[in-house]
């Protein structure tokens, strides 16, 4: 056997036993996960996703809410439902439609923002926003019997200020808003405003907001040409105005129409957490939860994050490693696939069909 030949099936081997251990992007592989809101409580990351399931149709389907945690940006833990449709009085239990959420501490205490189709038997149309509240960060969430007033929209983004003020902004008709929200975390504190100065143009949804050396970012997802990218603007207020100033991350080169994230710094570095359909490469209405290193140039601009399937965590020499997850692959006699097509939670297996193929 050549030597070439020999390294190759020595490796091939190699990757065959670590096929089997969790990969790192997508952070969740045993369940469809997208829209993440990613969270420090109590020394911990926690992610509030939504939960993509099938329903046998060609649009989005979903039900609850789980909750999921690391200390380690690798191990996760999944606390279980935390929010479902149908212990929701004002819900429409039928529509399948818990979209995008958020979560927020004040005072020792944690609240879910959730939006869903309002039950017009309780004299509500349309989609409106919801608040859970726990005494911890995993639940249980007692959710309202009512959604929060003066909001009609979807995807809540809630920003708490270094005041302690705490604001919540949302999509709706085309436009995002903002607005102030009282100590109880449940009602909103004045009229919505408008943010101003961002493209009049292209699809705008799922706000996040974050704060830096005094900065304001104002981020969201942008239909710039045919799916969504993320992009961003700055300002001096959390109720802006906001100059525009680009893109953070690209659409998505596979063509999967949404993205949806939310940024945060966890033990000194900033992490951006976004979605993509990595195992579901057919159908982009069941995505999963990613996570990549998130990085500023001097003047506090963010720069460009390139998505990667090696992720962020730091696996440990002891413990399998993930080599179908890469963080580079050579041009050729290098490729990644599904271990079996039929059960994409299964895990992907890196293959090695031509000499001097590497990852």
């Amino acid at each position: 056997m050549k030597p070439n030949n020999l390294k190759l099936n020595l490796l091939a081997a190699l990757i065959f036993v670590a096929g089997n251990a969790v990969a790192q992007n997508p952070l969740i592989t045993d369940q469809f996960s997208a829209d993440p809101t990613a969270r420090v409580f109590d020394g911990k990351v926690y992610v509030y996703p939504s939960h993509d399931v099938n329903c046998n149709t060609n649009w989005f389907c979903m039900k609850d809410y789980h909750v999921f945690s690391s200390e380690d940006l690798i191990n996760w833990t999944d606390h279980g439902v935390i929010v479902s449709q149908e212990n929701v009085d004002w819900v429409d239990e039928t529509t399948n439609s818990m979209w995008a959420p958020d979560a927020m501490e004040k005072d020792g205490k944690y609240y879910f923002y959730f939006p869903a189709i309002a039950d017009t038997n309780v004299g509500l149309q349309g989609m409106h926003i919801g608040v859970a509240t726990s005494d911890t960060p995993y639940g249980p969430f007692v959710p309202e019997e009512k959604p929060i007033e003066g909001i009609s929209g979807i995807d809540p983004g809630v920003f708490k200020d270094v005041d302690g003020t705490v604001y919540i902004s949302w999509a709706g008709h085309g436009t995002l808003y903002v607005s102030k929200m009282k100590d109880n975390m449940k009602e909103l504190d004045g009229k919505p405003v408008k943010i101003e100065g961002l493209p009049s143009t292209g699809l705008k949804e799922g706000p996040f907001m974050f704060e830096r050396k005094g900065k304001y970012y104002f981020t969201f997802p942008l239909v710039i040409e045919k799916t969504e990218a993320i992009v961003y603007a700055m300002g001096d207020n959390p109720l802006g105005p906001f100059e525009y100033q680009g893109v953070i991350m690209e659409e998505h080169p596979t063509g999967c129409w949404t993205n949806h994230h939310s940024i945060l710094k966890y033990k000194g570095q900033w992490y951006m957490f976004y979605h993509h359909n990595d195992l579901s490469p057919d159908f982009d209405k069941n995505r999963s939860i990613r996570a990549d290193k998130l990085f500023f140039n001097e003047d506090g601009t963010i720069r460009k994050v390139t998505p990667t399937l090696r992720g962020v965590g730091i696996t440990p020499a002891t413990d399998h490693i993930q080599i179908d997850r890469y963080s580079m692959i050579s041009a050729r006699g290098a490729s990644v696939a599904f271990n079996h097509m039929t059960d994409t939670f299964g895990g992907w297996k890196a293959q090695l069909n031509l000499p001097n193929g590497w990852v």
